[in-house]
C-alpha cells in the first residue's frame, strides 16, 4: 500500500476551512512519528495503517477529530485521551493550538505503534487484567458513534433501536478478537443498520 493516499488530499480540500490546516497538520505529524504507516480511505474519513489500522481522523461541520484506534491501551503520562463520542481520543479541534505539542503527540502515535509490535497475547494483556466491564449502552463507543455521524441512515435508525437492539450490535463489534474481525463486523454492521435492520441472530 502507498505511503499516501490521493483520495485523502481530496478529504482535506472538501473539509471545512477551519479543518483544513489541522487535518493536513495531523496528517504531516502521522508520517514524520513513522515512514512505515501508510494512507487509506474507511467509511469515509481518512485513516493510517500500520500493520492494522492505527489511527484516524475525521472533520464535521463545526470540528475536528484525531482518534487512536485502541485509545484505551494506550499509556497517558500527558492526559491527552478523552472519551468525547465523535471528538475522537483528544477532544474536539477547532484550530491548530487545540492540538497537543508536536512532540507529545508523535510519541502517542509511536506508542500505538509499539503495541502493533507486540506479540498478540502480550498486547491484550493489560486489558485483560481488568474485570470484565458491561456494555452501558450510553456509552457507544467512539469509533461506532463517528462511523454513524458520517452514515446519517444508519443514526437514525440506530437511534430508534431498543437498548438491546443497539446492545446487539454493540456487543457483536467489541467481541471481535481481531482488528480484521472488527474492520469487517463494522462494515458489515454498519450496512445492515442502513437498512434498519436489528441483530437478533447468532453473532457470526
Amino acid at each position: 500500500m502507498e505511503q499516501y493516499d490521493s483520495r485523502i488530499n481530496a478529504y482535506i480540500e472538501k473539509s471545512a476551512d477551519f479543518a483544513k490546516p489541522i487535518l493536513t497538520h495531523l496528517r504531516e505529524l502521522v508520517h514524520r512519528a513513522s515512514p512505515g504507516i501508510t494512507e487509506t480511505i474507511k467509511w469515509s474519513a481518512p485513516f493510517f495503517e500500520y500493520k492494522g489500522v492505527l489511527c484516524f481522523m475525521m472533520a464535521f461541520k463545526q470540528h475536528a477529530g484525531f482518534g487512536f484506534w485502541k485509545a484505551d491501551t494506550l499509556p497517558d503520562p500527558h492526559g491527552i485521551i478523552q472519551d468525547e463520542g465523535n471528538a475522537g481520543s483528544i477532544g474536539k479541534l477547532v484550530t491548530l493550538a487545540d492540538l497537543p505539542a508536536d512532540d507529545i503527540l508523535i510519541w502517542y502515535i509511536r506508542q500505538a505503534m509499539e503495541l502493533k509490535n507486540m506479540p498478540s497475547a502480550a498486547a491484550k494483556a493489560p486489558v485483560k487484567k481488568a474485570a470484565p466491564k458491561a456494555i452501558i449502552l450510553t456509552d457507544t463507543p467512539g469509533y461506532l458513534t463517528e462511523l454513524l455521524d458520517k452514515n446519517p441512515d444508519a443514526k437514525a435508525y440506530f437511534e430508534k433501536f431498543s437498548p438491546s437492539q443497539k446492545k446487539e450490535y454493540i456487543t457483536w463489534f467489541e467481541e471481535a478478537k481481531t482488528e480484521t474481525t472488527r474492520d469487517k463486523r463494522l462494515a458489515e454492521g454498519i450496512a445492515w443498520i442502513s437498512e434498519g435492520k436489528t441483530r437478533h441472530w447468532k453473532y457470526k
